[in-house]
């Protein structure tokens, strides 16, 4: 049974892709409208919408391969049927990547946040807090981007409502030095670290060296550690999302991602080009500003969020 603030979850996320449900189902609702069974001559046009909805051309191609694969079985006779295939096309591969964060108890646990400048990082990071605090787990939060005094201080603002303790330097300070600190308090406590970075273009390599420096002294201290490497995205910016994806995974190595901004926007089609094309498992996604607009990503609430049901 869900619970209200599932309910309001589900119903935030249902209308956050509002534009991304125009984009896509109305589009092709209005593209077959009056049509009695889905003919061959279309599957040019529909595929053209999926790939301009941010869905990818590999799901475009394969979703046009299964469309055709029912035609000759005559079991794409209705524009149901259309719907039908989409929905259990794109819940398999969703699927896939729904996996959430497991923490261990009464031991230390590092979560290292990375991604571009403006995807919501510390505001993740801050609802992350409250929802683990929530559950009992003893957090740290670390301010790791030293590179702006304005992200110390909003790291600190959230460290504040959530209650829980930060981690932090001067500004200017070595970022690998606030993490050396904050593993040995970790340790200490047994706590969960959520460790803020500094934004960074995904081209600029020194930036990404950075990373692996802050890396190598986790593992150094605490072997295995990071033990998850999470990257925020921005789904309002579409195909460069994958792009950044990408390019972290090859640099770094990401073990999860948080999806954001989904609410408002027209691009939110790009979770199934990630999942499919990145394999990599979507730990979060959010909806808004609230506290309670960061949720735990599960495929089946997002497709049916999507078709509007």
């Amino acid at each position: 049974m869900t619970n209200n603030s599932d309910t309001h979850f589900f119903a935030r996320l249902k209308k956050g892709l509002a534009k991304t449900r125009s984009n896509v189902i109305r589009n092709l609702d209005e593209m077959i409208s009056g049509e009695k069974f889905i003919s061959k001559d279309i599957f040019e046009d529909i595929e053209a919408i999926l790939i301009g909805a941010d869905l990818g051309p590999a799901f475009a191609s394969d979703m046009i391969e299964a469309m055709k694969a029912r035609a000759k079985r005559n079991e794409l006779n209705s524009p149901d049927a259309l719907t039908k295939i989409m929905k259990e096309h794109m819940t398999t591969i969703l699927r896939t990547c729904e996996s959430p964060l497991k923490i261990p108890k009464d031991e230390p646990y590092a979560i290292m946040v990375v991604g571009v400048n403006g995807t919501g990082k510390t505001t993740t990071i801050g609802k992350m807090a409250f929802r683990f605090k929530k559950n009992g787990i003893p957090l740290l939060l670390v301010a790791a981007d030293t590179f702006r005094a304005a992200a110390i201080e909003q790291l600190g603002i959230w460290a504040e409502r959530a209650d829980v303790p930060l981690i932090k330097q001067k500004m200017g300070a070595d970022p690998s030095a606030v993490v050396f600190d904050a593993l040995h308090a970790a340790e200490a406590r047994k706590a969960v670290m959520l460790i803020d970075t500094a934004g960074r273009l995904h081209t600029k390599t020194g930036l990404m060296d950075e990373l692996k420096k802050i890396k190598r002294i986790m593992d150094r201290e605490l072997p295995g550690a990071p033990h998850e490497t999470l990257l925020v995205l921005d789904a309002t910016t579409g195909q460069n999302a994958v792009m950044q994806a990408q390019m972290f995974h090859q640099e770094i190595g990401i073990t999860g991602i948080a999806l954001t901004k989904l609410d408002g926007t027209a691009k939110g089609g790009i979770i199934i080009r990630i999942a499919q094309e990145m394999g990599i498992p979507i730990r979060y996604i959010g909806v808004g500003e609230g506290l309670d607009d960061l949720r735990r990503f599960k495929s089946e609430e997002f497709v049916e969020a999507l078709f509007g049901e």
